[in-house]
């Protein structure tokens, strides 16, 4: 043993070592309230989805996407696949919230089965091709898209047309399978469960709008799950995605928003079938409308 070895006293041992390990290294730790703050807005975005999702009958995409979108834009997530990233994820979320509403809407007697049996295939035909295109075109195209559709229906809703019928029922024959196409393809490039455009389709052909809000809710599982799985497909291997991703679909996003989702939605289905007809038209139409003019200036800029 060398005796002439430093000796340190016991109460010093601890100050030594701390002081040895900041000569050697610098930790950079990041607060963790900062992580905290990037989380909330889409734990908010999956209440407030689940609750426009039980009460208007959409699977709450058409609040998602917009949140997810300014989320990933704070995340600096590349423009390129910003958007992608947002309907591809809405569009997953949407599985649970969608099946979680319908049923609600199902205890209340509120969902037309026969409907569901004639538009439910034509939806799924649709909606893959939709997803199969939005994978491939630019995030400029899929705002567009948003705000376009958004803005048509926002428009509708909110004036005073809800007594307006344009037809006896849904058209059959060869136009009838279009009408269920085009909803499904034109939700899976917006990342919604398509009760933005089912629902004012149904009350223009004749149908009580409670019974419109609550078929469409179900028609958001035909959507969502082949919509969800083409974006999965369409994003696989993109180097630009965000960390934890699979395709365009977070799991970090899915992973915050669905246990609010799941919650809120079969409240909104309960506030659906307590609120008038015009309120539920003013509602969905406003909502709407903020999305569109926030779609379209991101289009633009």
């Amino acid at each position: 043993m060398d005796c002439d070895a430093p000796r340190l006293e016991p109460g010093k041992v601890g100050a030594h070592l701390v002081a040895a390990s900041e000569a050697q290294y610098e930790v950079d730790v990041e607060p963790v309230g900062i992580q905290s703050e990037r989380e909330l807005p889409d734990v908010l975005a999956g209440a407030a989805g689940g609750l426009i999702a039980g009460l208007l009958g959409v699977g709450g995409g058409i609040i998602i996407v917009p949140v997810l979108e300014a989320v990933l834009g704070l995340l600096d997530v590349d423009t390129a696949v910003r958007m992608h990233v947002a309907v591809g994820t809405s569009l997953a979320t949407i599985i649970p919230t969608s099946i979680a509403s319908a049923r609600a809407h199902h205890k209340a007697g509120a969902i037309s089965m026969e409907l569901v049996r004639y538009w439910s295939p034509y939806i799924v035909i649709g909606t893959v091709a939709g997803a199969l295109i939005a994978g491939q075109a630019s995030s400029e195209v899929l705002y567009a898209v948003f705000a376009c559709v958004a803005l048509l229906v926002a428009t509708k809703m909110i004036l005073p047309l809800d007594d307006r019928v344009i037809a006896a029922d849904v058209p059959r024959g060869l136009v009838g399978p279009l009408i269920p196409a085009g909803i499904g393809a034109l939700s899976a490039m917006m990342g919604i469960g398509g009760g933005s455009m089912s629902v004012p389709v149904m009350t223009l052909c004749g149908r009580p709008i409670h019974q419109a809000v609550g078929t469409s809710s179900l028609f958001g599982a035909f959507i969502a799950v082949p919509g969800a799985i083409g974006f999965i497909v369409t994003g696989w291997g993109n180097a630009l995605l965000p960390y934890g991703s699979i395709g365009y679909v977070s799991l970090v996003g899915f992973a915050l928003i669905i246990p609010t989702t799941i919650l809120f939605a079969p409240l909104g289905a309960r506030l659906a079938h307590s609120t008038s007809r015009r309120t539920l038209g003013l509602l969905f139409g406003t909502f709407l409308l903020i999305v569109a003019v926030r779609m379209a200036l991101r289009t633009v800029g």
